[in-house]
């Protein structure tokens, strides 16, 4: 079962999310907070698998919140759920270490599949924001690096984690990456599970914008 906690300051939206959220079978909503500092004792307490977290509140916005639910170093994935696409709101939940990304007028098995990526470890972007958000991103927190220092974190992956990096990257999932490189779906999954051990990223939404910034994927 996919625990899942709900974060908005508006009751009503709540109520929709977890009716929304409950008519599948394998997600339970476990909490509710109306403001970022509630969210994140309640993570603490509650452990959830998944945070649907609302972006501007009252009493403490989400990507603060964010930002210390992920710094908690739990396995807890936190999906940033709002009515604004603008590109600093992505950028903000990028760095606050969201592992998603998905607007509010999206349709309700959009959600439940958000989630259920989510808790699978994977990350995802809402379709409305295209991959301009994840270069440009990846482009103003990269430190200055050489072509030394690019050749030297490539060096990180062996040539098969580095193909299906580059694969992740072009927004393939593992059963289309097996299919492109012929090899089982399996094989993928843990290429990809080495890959993101050694560079250190926590989903791979976040090896993804490793990958831009490393120069591993052209910008």
């Amino acid at each position: 079962m996919i625990r899942v906690m709900l974060v908005d300051d508006q009751a009503v939206v709540r109520a929709g999310f977890r009716f929304l959220l409950e008519e599948a079978d394998d997600i339970e909503v476990v909490a509710e907070a109306s403001n970022g500092p509630a969210a994140v004792e309640l993570a603490r307490r509650h452990h959830p698998d998944v945070v649907c977290m609302d972006v501007r509140m009252p009493g403490g916005d989400g990507l603060a919140a964010t930002r210390e639910i992920v710094a908690l170093g739990s396995d807890t994935a936190v999906l940033v759920v709002t009515t604004f696409d603008l590109d600093e709101y992505v950028f903000g939940a990028l760095e606050a270490g969201a592992s998603g990304f998905i607007l509010k007028d999206c349709e309700p098995e959009e959600l439940i599949d958000a989630v259920r990526r989510l808790a699978d470890g994977h990350g995802l972007i809402d379709q409305a924001v295209t991959r301009r958000v994840i270069t440009e991103f990846a482009r103003r927190t990269a430190p200055p690096r050489s072509a030394a220092d690019e050749a030297a974190a490539a060096a990180q992956l062996t040539a098969r984690e580095a193909e299906i990096v580059r694969q992740l990257a072009r927004g393939l999932s593992n059963a289309e990456i097996a299919q492109e490189l012929v090899v089982e779906t399996s094989t993928v999954k843990s290429h990809l599970g080495r890959a993101m051990a050694k560079v250190g990223t926590r989903d791979r939404l976040q090896t993804v914008v490793w990958a831009y910034q490393n120069g591993l994927v052209p910008g």
